[in-house]
């Protein structure tokens, strides 16, 4: 298989736009009606198109945003070229009727940018928005979407966040690159990249923010590492007013919806993939 890149340097985007059968599958897929035939026979395009792609990008509008998307071994990706309206749109459309001029979001395993930069195109340029990804390879993509887009409200680091600072162990799956965790540990050596960690406070420190309005973890069950220190040693002023939460109770070590509720939270909603929650003023 040919291999492409997504680095600064690869080409520009539309170099790899969809043509021929895949776009017209792609489209496809997109106006299937809701309900389980619509997601069945698109799961059936959606293989017809990447057979098609034969490991080749595609560079794609979607979610409101320019994307270079490689929908193989990434769940992520898959669904933003295919069928945006199943990545978290409940969840995207409660930020976005949240947004103020100076809105300030953490993306939190930003992944390839999907929830940062859909935010940020309908935020305005006063808007803050920190994407958070420890992957080497996926971080490499999302760096190349947020230059690919005019915005200029999206900053990318390279990190893991944690409950301490130092180096980290990330035991990646082979089987979907955005379900790499610390906890989830794989003896196969293959499996493993050792990465920057930092927590949560430093690093909201270190880029001089005075407030959070909203922050988005998913991190594959160390959400409850990461808030508990947090919540130890933050002032309230950086507490998030919203906080979307994926839904790990099954792999946390604590009650962290409790925790978050003894802290002033009260439970939004619960959505197939996250936990929504809001501190009172």
């Amino acid at each position: 298989m040919a291999e492409f890149s997504s680095s600064p340097g690869a080409p520009a985007f539309g170099a790899h736009a969809a043509t021929g059968a895949v776009r017209a599958l792609i489209g496809w897929t997109r106006a299937l009606p809701r309900g389980w035939l619509g997601k069945r026979l698109g799961f059936l395009l959606r293989r017809i198109a990447i057979a098609l792609l034969r490991g080749r990008p595609v560079d794609a509008e979607s979610l409101g945003a320019r994307f270079r998307l490689f929908p193989y071994n990434n769940v992520c990706e898959k669904r933003i070229l295919f069928s945006p309206r199943d990545f978290d749109e409940a969840e995207r459309a409660l930020l976005i009727g949240r947004l103020t001029p100076n809105f300030v979001f953490l993306d939190i395993g930003a992944n390839i940018g999907g929830y940062s930069l859909a935010l940020a195109a309908a935020a305005g340029p006063g808007a803050r928005i920190l994407a958070i990804e420890p992957q080497p390879e996926i971080f490499e993509r999302l760096v190349y979407n947020i230059r690919a887009n005019p915005f200029g409200t999206v900053k990318a680091l390279a990190l893991a966040v944690a409950d301490r600072d130092g180096e980290i162990t990330l035991f990646l799956d082979s089987r979907n690159k955005g379900e790499a965790s610390v906890k989830i540990v794989s003896a196969d050596h293959a499996r493993q990249v050792k990465v920057p960690a930092r927590a949560l406070l430093g690093i909201l420190e270190d880029e001089g923010f005075d407030h959070v309005d909203a922050m988005k973890l998913d991190v594959e069950g160390a959400e409850d590492l990461i808030l508990q220190r947090f919540f130890a040693e933050a002032p309230q002023a950086l507490w998030p007013r919203l906080i979307i939460v994926e839904r790990g109770e099954g792999r946390w070590s604590i009650d962290l919806l409790a925790l978050l509720e003894a802290q002033g939270y009260r439970r939004l909603a619960a959505t197939r993939n996250n936990h929504i929650l809001e501190r009172g003023a």
